[in-house]
């Protein structure tokens, strides 16, 4: 996850989280990326059906009903979770609000000191469900967003998903629940990016992420759509230009990017052109970063209880929280691929390997990487910097 925002647009100096000592448990959640302990952010899809159909989504969730976990069951979980020191836990699913105890879950998350989010579709969310959101405590709601009506309801295959998911955003800000949106983007919505921006401005939303696609569940189907690295540039050239110019109007939103840790380089890359001075502060604050944080300072829990390094890579399981707590498959000193994760720079090769920017990056996607080449410790295809940029021009001639 990369602040664009925080970083380009100098929202954020190294200071901020530096006079929180830099500890999970005690920064604010706009400064939690910049952690020195990695305590785990966990995703928990605490279910895997959903109303909706979307193509791209990694659970490959589904309308039929599958063994969850219950109610006390969960709170164990979460108890754990708590006393292990996660910061955040993250409901997704399917869609997590199609379980009627998750009101209760993630009360119980903000009772045992955690702070709980929520990312859904939106379309459940009744003026009534915002209520009952904000005053457990949830600190955020994300809902997903691929653009414009036609584009959104094309993508989630229900006519009028666009409408409701709206009208869940509205809800949420009527009753003061803290909303924002999600944006997937690939080839087939690269060009709605700039109507999210307008969303986002005549709606008065404060956040949004835009996501790079992970080729993961049914977005492995979609591959080929991803963008080429020259359109990745300029969709990530237009997010950096549109948040500056934002910022500019006295309209500062909170804007990330997320599943692509070479964006930090490229704004540090940019700033350096712009700005050398905001370059160098960046440069510490993704030091502080440190790059992708899979099996590290992300974990997920699936609707079975199975433990995956993100919630994206489902082909490797770490454990089960019905039979293990979470807190000790998360610290298992004989799970090999688990301590690689915790260690990846030692393990990535190819350009990865000889990157300057791999501290910073921390090698990227590892999903992504098996996904593509059948190799977990091969380059990101998805990096998108060229070999002049990352030094492996200047390590080959030197």
């Amino acid at each position: 996850m990369i602040g664009v925002s925080k970083l380009y647009c100098n929202a954020v100096e190294p200071s901020d989280a530096l006079r929180y000592e830099r500890r999970s448990r005690d920064l604010p959640s706009h400064l939690l990326q910049f952690s020195q302990d990695k305590k785990p952010v966990v995703v928990w899809n605490v279910t895997r059906r959903c109303n909706l159909r979307c193509v791209h989504c990694y659970a490959r969730a589904t309308a039929q009903s599958e063994e969850e976990i219950g109610t006390a069951a969960a709170k164990e979980i979460i108890s754990d979770l708590a006393d292990f020191g996660s910061p955040v836990l993250l409901f997704s699913g399917g869609e997590p609000l199609v379980r009627s105890d998750l009101s209760e879950l993630a009360s119980f998350a903000v009772e045992q000191g955690m702070r709980a989010v929520i990312s859904t579709n939106g379309t459940m969310i009744t003026r009534d469900k915002a209520r009952e959101l904000r005053s457990i405590g949830l600190s955020y709601v994300g809902i997903s967003l691929d653009g414009t009506r036609a584009v959104h309801d094309r993508f989630r295959q229900v006519d009028g998903a666009f409408d409701r998911a709206m009208q869940g955003v509205e809800n949420c800000q009527m009753e003061g629940l803290k909303v924002g949106l999600r944006m997937t983007v690939s080839r087939n919505n690269a060009d709605e990016v700039p109507a999210v921006f307008d969303i986002l401005r005549e709606r008065e939303i404060p956040r949004v992420c835009f996501y790079h696609l992970v080729y993961s569940g049914r977005g492995s189907e979609l591959m080929e759509q991803d963008l080429s690295h020259a359109q990745t540039r300029q969709v990530v050239d237009l997010i950096l230009d549109r948040t500056r110019q934002l910022h500019q109007q006295g309209m500062a939103k909170e804007v990330l990017t997320v599943d692509n840790h070479a964006d930090g380089p490229y704004i540090y890359l940019r700033l350096l052109r712009e700005n050398p001075e905001l370059a160098a502060k960046v440069w510490q604050l993704l030091q502080y970063n440190e790059g992708n944080n899979s099996g590290r300072g992300i974990g997920c829990i699936s609707w079975d209880g199975r433990v995956h390094p993100d919630q994206f890579w489902r082909e490797h399981v770490l454990g089960n929280v019905l039979e293990r707590p979470f807190s000790r498959i998360w610290v298992d000193t004989e799970n090999e691929l688990l301590q690689k994760l915790k260690r990846k720079k030692r393990h990535v090769h190819g350009r990865c390997a000889a990157c300057r920017f791999l501290d910073v990056c921390a090698g990227n996607f590892r999903a992504r990487a098996e996904a593509y080449y059948g190799d977990m410790w091969a380059p990101d295809p998805a990096c998108y910097l060229t070999d002049q940029e990352i030094g492996l021009h200047e390590a080959q001639t030197g």
